[in-house]
Formats: structure tokens, C-alpha cells, sequence
């Protein structure tokens, strides 16, 4: 592993405890309750990055533009199932993400994206390194969103609880 990946990796890992401080100490429905105009909920983002990164690693693993199932259903915004059962999801996602990204040689590795509805019309690559980046931009945006619910919720916010 190279300190590139290191790097990368290291900053994933703080984006991921930033994004799952606000869901500290909540309950199953405090999880589940919009605070605002958006359909967006705490367990609802939880889900989503669970998804997403099992997605993403699917992505990065086939390398051949495959659409992974799952990947257009707009329900992995929504909480279902427990909040801590989504908790151990992202886990799990995290350490598989993680492992396979480690395992790789170099970050160059080229994969076909998979064809989506805003998609060009010609096939589209990214490499291991801008998946990764991706991963890093996608979760720190809904860090942010995870904030303001949980503060919305009960006035805690993720400032507040670092440590």
C-alpha cells in the first residue's frame, strides 16, 4: 500500500466518524423523524452511505460498467430496518471498501462506470483514486446534512460531541 493510499483512506475514515457522531445516542424513531422540508433522515443518510459504499465497491471491483442492482432505488434514502442494524451495515461496508482499496497496487486502476440515466451517451472511467475521492466528497456533503437534522432533532451538534 502506498501512502497515497494511506492518505486517501485515512481522510475516508475521518469523513465517516464526522458524518456518524450526529447519530450518537438516538433512538430508532429519532433516526427515522425529518427535521426539515427534505425527505432526509439520519438513519435515511446512514442507509444511503451503507449502500452507496457497497455499490461503489461493487463498481470498482467488476471494473466493466456493470449497473449494480440497487444503485437507481431511490428507498436507500429512506430508513428501514433499526439504526443500529444500518450502523453495522456502514461498517461493514467501511472495512470492505477499505480492505479492497488496500489490496490494490496502484490507484490508477481504470473502471468503466456503469450507464445511468445522466449518464453521456459514451462510455465514462474513472480511476481507483477519483472512486475513492468520490467516496470522500459524497460522505462529507451528507456529514453536513447529518448535522443539521441531528440539531433540528434536539440541538446537539457534531462540534459539540468530537471527541
Amino acid at each position: 500500500m502506498t501512502r497515497e493510499h494511506e492518505d486517501l483512506l485515512g481522510l475516508l475514515t475521518e469523513v465517516r466518524k464526522r458524518l456518524l457522531i450526529p447519530a450518537r445516542d438516538l433512538s430508532d424513531e429519532q433516526a427515522a423523524r425529518r427535521t426539515t422540508v427534505s425527505e432526509l433522515t439520519l438513519g435515511g443518510l446512514i442507509r444511503h452511505l451503507a449502500t452507496g459504499e457497497r455499490l461503489w465497491l461493487e463498481i470498482l471491483r467488476t471494473r466493466d460498467g456493470s449497473l449494480p442492482e440497487g444503485m437507481l432505488d431511490t428507498a436507500q434514502y429512506s430508513m428501514s430496518e433499526t439504526l443500529s442494524h444500518w450502523l453495522s451495515a456502514y461498517a461493514t461496508a467501511a472495512a470492505e471498501t477499505d480492505e479492497y482499496v488496500r489490496s490494490l497496487p496502484s490507484l490508477d486502476v481504470e473502471v468503466q462506470l456503469p450507464t445511468t440515466p445522466w449518464s453521456p451517451p459514451e462510455p465514462r472511467f474513472w480511476s481507483a483514486r477519483r472512486i475513492v475521492l468520490h467516496l470522500i466528497h459524497e460522505t462529507a456533503q451528507h456529514a453536513g446534512h447529518a448535522d443539521i437534522i441531528r440539531e433540528a432533532l434536539d440541538g446537539a451538534n457534531s462540534t459539540a460531541q468530537l471527541a
